[in-house]
């Protein structure tokens, strides 16, 4: 697993969002699509890609998208 395609990844869950300036330190909560259903995107597409179950404190603790990768990187490697 890299960052780079994770951050596509998690792009990709943003459908009217122009998501190509998405970096490892994008504030993703502070996009305008950005909602509850978004999140349980992000979570579901963790779960199917990377097999690691985020939850919602985990997506309420993170501020940018390098929190959530490290999180699915901890929890891969457990």
């Amino acid at each position: 697993m890299n960052i780079e395609k994770f951050i596509s990844e998690f792009a990709d869950q943003f459908d009217d969002l122009d998501t190509s300036s998405f970096t490892a330190e994008t504030l993703f909560k502070e996009n305008d699509e950005w909602s509850s259903m978004t999140a349980l995107s992000v979570i579901a597409m963790v779960d199917d890609v990377y097999a690691v179950r985020l939850t919602g404190d985990d997506i309420r603790n993170s501020k940018v998208i390098q929190d959530i990768y490290n999180i699915v990187l901890k929890k891969s490697n457990s």
